[in-house]
């Protein structure tokens, strides 16, 4: 889908788009955040898209960081990501 690669942090920075996939019960959805800081001006506030099935909001954060052309970083406590999306990686200087 597409070739990209993700990295894959435990907890949404404040100063970056982040995707986060998670599970409630038997629901699985993904949300999608990027405060206007991590924009450089672009965006006037915050932003969050709300609760969307994983597969849509993958693509949405998708969208969004290439419109923005700023990094897209990935919370997935429950394992929710999707080979197809692309490696998932972890930035092992940062542990």
């Amino acid at each position: 889908m597409t070739g990209n690669r993700f990295e894959q942090v435990d907890e949404p920075p404040g100063d970056a788009m982040t995707l986060v996939l998670t599970r409630d019960g038997d629901r699985n959805f993904g949300v999608v955040n990027c405060p206007a800081s991590a924009t450089g001006g672009q965006l006037p506030k915050n932003f969050s898209s709300g609760e969307l099935p994983p597969k849509e909001a993958f693509r949405a954060a998708i969208r969004l960081a290439n419109e923005l052309k700023v990094p897209l970083l990935v919370v997935d406590p429950d394992g929710l990501w999707q080979t197809e999306w692309g490696p998932l990686y972890r930035d092992v200087a940062d542990e």
